[in-house]
């Protein structure tokens, strides 16, 4: 019988802590469920969830370019760090991705999981053991090894 995701990652949650960095990608394609398995996660372990997209958007709203790229690593630290938890939940990190802001989005990642264990909706699959974010043609792709990431996957991330 096929687990859950909101089971895979409660499972896997209980073992991020122990890990260097306590980050935790959950990766699946857009329309998937990593919102709703979010939700139910949040509610059974009553973890904040962050709309990153969102808090990011709004923090930077008067800012220029060139202040957004050097000010998003702290914006994003200072809402996390605002919900005063030992966890939290990041879902639509898309902006992260962004090119203008010239950003290693798994380096923020890993970086924010030091002392908060973080889970995170990565919108991309899983292939020879590497992570992908976008198509290879698309601006915004990343690829990197799957080495030392927890990762919890939709069925058919692969």
């Amino acid at each position: 019988m096929a687990v859950s995701l909101t089971d895979q990652i409660v499972e896997k949650i209980e073992g991020a802590a122990e890990l260097y960095h306590r980050l935790l990608l959950v990766v699946g394609l857009t329309g998937g469920g990593k919102t709703t398995a979010f939700r139910n996660v949040g509610e059974r372990l009553e973890l904040p969830m962050i709309n990153v997209n969102l808090e990011l958007s709004c923090g930077m709203l008067e800012l220029t370019e060139r202040q957004r790229a050097l000010k998003l690593p702290e914006l994003l630290r200072k809402t996390v760090n605002a919900t005063n938890g030992d966890a939290v939940l990041l879902d639509n990190i898309e902006i992260l991705f962004d090119i203008s802001l010239r950003q290693d989005p798994l380096q923020l990642l890993q970086q924010l999981s030091r002392n908060t264990t973080v889970i995170a909706a990565w919108n991309g699959s899983i292939t020879n053991d590497h992570i992908t974010y976008a198509e290879p043609d698309h601006p915004e792709y990343r690829r990197y090894t799957v080495h030392d990431l927890l990762v919890a996957k939709l069925e058919g991330a692969e």
